[in-house]
């Protein structure tokens, strides 16, 4: 309730408004398929010296408009939270969205906890009407989809 006799407060508005910091170059293209991405993906997560885990987030076209990442952990994780994962997604204006991350040594293979993240993040986007299309696991030269294997609920 508005105070009618007494000094009023004041309530902050604000405006949220994404912000494009930089850019690797890439043949546009739709993304059909994982390895359509990996090329970029191996580009940007290849030879990380710490888990990152990051969001492409394209378009009803399936052209990416842009990658967010999400989260820099350390050597064997990162830390990966819903709101992190559809911010970007939601002020790009994603259709959908892939998530990625690497392993800085070893197989791209999914631990229980990537598969308890994705499972998770699949059900937030349902609610947010924003599909997961993949998740895939950078590791050197090889990689993991998660849709290819059907993995994680896809």
């Amino acid at each position: 309730m508005i105070n009618q006799n007494g000094p009023l407060d004041s309530v902050n508005f604000v405006r949220v408004e994404l912000v494009r910091d930089w850019g690797c170059q890439f043949a546009a293209k739709e993304i059909d398929t994982p390895q359509d991405l990996v090329w970029v993906l191996k580009r940007f997560l290849g030879k990380a010296d710490r888990e990152i885990f990051l969001t492409v987030n394209l378009s009803g076209n399936h052209e990416i408009n842009s990658i967010h990442v999400v989260s820099m952990g350390c050597l064997t994780n990162a830390v990966v939270l819903p709101r992190e994962v559809f911010k970007a997604a939601i002020l790009s204006n994603a259709y959908q969205i892939v998530l990625a991350h690497n392993h800085c040594f070893g197989k791209p293979a999914a631990s229980a906890e990537d598969l308890k993240i994705t499972k998770n993040l699949v059900r937030c986007g349902k609610i947010l009407k924003i599909q997961i299309l993949d998740h895939i696991i950078i590791a050197g030269d090889e990689y993991l989809s998660f849709s290819e294997k059907h993995v994680g609920g896809f």
